[in-house]
């Protein structure tokens, strides 16, 4: 039987997930990473509609989560914006959702993505998930054989270098990584596919950070407090106006605070690299990427700035990848794996 592989990213503004992986195409999802805390489960509204969520129990509690999240009441209990996000019942609430609209009962192998600044302290933490059963909501379990987890730049760097065929460029040459992420803006340097540790790192100024400024603008202006960052995340991805108190506001008249705010990450990250004439490659994901571009360009005026398709998936189509070779590369590992999580899906299924 052959291992399931699959790939979790569980962002600080969205978890993404893969659906399924078959030569050549990767299917992913995501839904917003909002936690709810509830003492029961059930996902449906006072008038008795159902939302697409599911409610996995974690730690004493159950958290709703899922597309339709934002449904739930209480907007502003759900987020988690700091460094120790992965150690939350939160993320393992997000987790196990992620791995509930997979459909599947045990994933032999799962890898996961770390900020590049965390990933050394919370490597670890992440990897004792090995050989778990996890609640996943609406009375399912799914096992676990062996979790492993990378930086998550890196797994957009395999998922360029994959759609591109693996150039001599990334497989011999210096690689910068641009990973705009919700909370996090993280940068990854390599020769090849080594990282070089000394020059990758990440700072937290992300996407939050411009939402939340753009939402202190339009609090002054309106003189009360405005905190819908949801709607202005939508507004700024879509290209739409932003509709508030019965008006629409073009968000484009506040592209010098996004401008700001991208500058500052990027010379954080120009200051920590050995010169730019190295570099062959810039490639920028996440799902801020399109925000932060001309920051990046302006800072590198004389390299072409490369994107991924979708570069909200990027991170995770290269876990997927990642695992998938991972895999092929340990024939014996294989088979270990294609054990693991079944004996512990009897195991589970044997107690009383």
């Amino acid at each position: 039987m052959a291992p399931i592989i699959r790939a979790i990213d569980v962002g600080f503004g969205n978890t993404k997930y893969v659906v399924a992986s078959t030569p050549g195409k990767i299917d992913c999802a995501q839904f917003p990473s909002i936690a709810y805390f509830m003492f029961g489960d059930a996902a449906q509204d006072a008038m008795g509609t159902k939302r697409k969520t599911v409610a996995p129990h974690v730690d004493g509690l159950y958290y709703e989560v899922g597309p339709d999240v934002e449904l739930a009441s209480d907007r502003f209990r759900g987020r988690n914006l700091h460094d120790g996000f992965s150690e939350t019942p939160e993320y393992r609430a997000l987790l196990a959702g992620a791995l509930h609209f997979m459909k599947v009962d045990r994933v032999d192998l799962l890898v996961l993505g770390l900020p590049v600044a965390q990933y050394v302290a919370k490597k670890a933490a992440l990897e004792k998930l090995s050989g778990l059963t996890l609640d996943v909501g609406r009375k399912r379990k799914v096992s676990l054989g062996r979790v492993i987890a990378v930086a998550q730049p890196q797994g957009a760097l395999f998922a360029y270098a994959t759609q591109l065929g693996a150039p001599s460029s990334v497989a011999q040459g210096r690689s910068l990584v641009v990973d705009v992420g919700s909370r996090t803006f993280d940068w990854l340097v390599t020769h090849g596919m080594k990282v070089v540790t000394k020059m990758s790192d990440s700072v937290t100024r992300g996407v939050s950070d411009v939402l939340l400024a753009i939402a202190r603008e339009i609090g002054r202006e309106l003189k009360e407090d405005y905190r819908n960052l949801e709607a202005i995340d939508l507004a700024l991805r879509s290209g739409k106006k932003l509709r508030a108190y019965q008006r629409e506001y073009d968000l484009k008249r506040y592209d010098t605070i996004v401008q700001k705010v991208a500058d500052q990450a990027v010379v954080a990250m120009v200051q920590s690299l050995d010169g730019k004439d190295q570099i062959e490659n810039i490639v920028l994901v996440g799902g801020g990427a399109q925000l932060f571009r001309k920051a990046v360009k302006k800072h590198f005026p004389r390299h072409e700035i490369h994107e991924v398709n979708e570069p909200i998936y990027a991170n995770v189509r290269g876990f997927q990848l990642l695992g998938e070779l991972y895999a092929r590369e340990k024939p014996d590992l294989a088979h270990e794996l294609a054990g693991s999580a079944t004996a512990a899906t009897t195991a589970t299924e044997a107690r009383p």
